[in-house]
């Protein structure tokens, strides 16, 4: 990123022209990542393959297993309730660093409620509401139908989860049958032109505000397919300028150079109107902390 975007996002930050959208590596440190969780949970259900790293597949082996999808989200949103929440004072947690900005729409697939804890914090009364991505999850019709739904406001902004939330394990996305799931109700979506999976104001918030993806990696085949279905029913979402928070690629040095890596992706991503800041959620913290002159 170069001096210009930094200019331009700390500028959309604090006029509330942004869409933060947050990833598990938001919560490194507190949680664990998608692949420490996937190998434990690999580990006590015996999982036999080699890709013990990959969770929606690790699930979807759990829920073969024990003939119950929805235990084995309980069992996944146990490990990750037991954890304690992070010091939303501390000026490197991306969530704090974000609850202090104007911004009306915080959007996420994490479980957590994280980002709900840290805006209570500094005094804002948020409202939150889980994607319906299958017939079992109840579409926020009250929320909806009121002002704090349809135009929420940086006072009372509006956190919206994609894959559910830990206070519902059935909500959530987790197993590969979840992910078709999501993608298919997400493609009828579009071609229905239905607001029940992205009622009006989540629509705005993808279409008229940049995107800021924190705890994502390009590599990661979660997020783009995540992102690709958004595209398919959301082409607004191309409009404005995003950025995303990216760790650089793990890679055998010997046979590839990072940095040559790096621009390799960076090509491909333009086309989504993307750009990149290599680096941790924490080093983000520090580098935007600095520029914004707060960072001691």
């Amino acid at each position: 990123m170069g001096d210009a975007e930094w200019e331009r996002l700390i500028y959309q930050l604090r006029s509330g022209d942004c869409t933060p959208f947050l990833g598990s590596g938001a919560c490194v440190g507190t949680l664990p990542t998608g692949t420490a969780l996937s190998r434990e949970m690999a580990r006590r259900w015996g999982y036999p393959y080699g890709d013990d790293h990959d969770l929606p597949r690790v699930a979807q082996f759990g829920a073969i297993k024990y003939g119950d999808a929805v235990h084995v989200k309980r069992l996944v949103c146990d490990e990750l309730d037991a954890a304690d929440p992070p010091d939303f004072l501390h000026p490197l947690e991306p969530h704090g660093l974000l609850a202090e900005f104007p911004l009306p729409v915080y959007l996420t697939t994490n479980y957590d409620d994280f980002i709900f804890r840290s805006l209570k914090a500094v005094g804002k009364r948020p409202n939150t509401a889980v994607c319906p991505w299958n017939k079992d999850i109840a579409y926020a019709e009250k929320l909806f139908s009121n002002e704090a739904g349809w135009n929420p406001q940086p006072d009372t902004p509006l956190i919206y989860h994609l894959h559910g939330n830990l206070q519902d394990p059935t909500s959530i996305v987790l197993a590969e049958d979840d992910y078709l799931e999501f993608l298919t109700s997400l493609a009828a979506e579009g071609v229905a032109g239905s607001q029940r999976m992205l009622p009006t104001s989540i629509l705005a918030a993808l279409t008229r505000r940049p995107l800021l993806f924190i705890g994502y990696s390009l590599q990661d085949w979660t997020f783009r397919v995540l992102f690709r279905g958004l595209l398919r029913a959301v082409p607004g979402i191309n409009r404005r300028r995003h950025i995303s928070v990216q760790l650089a690629p793990s890679l055998d040095t010997s046979k590839a150079d990072v940095k040559d890596v790096q621009r390799q992706l960076a090509r491909y991503y333009e086309d989504w109107r993307i750009s990149i800041f290599w680096g941790t959620a924490e080093e983000f913290c520090m580098e935007l902390r600095r520029r914004m002159g707060s960072m001691p």
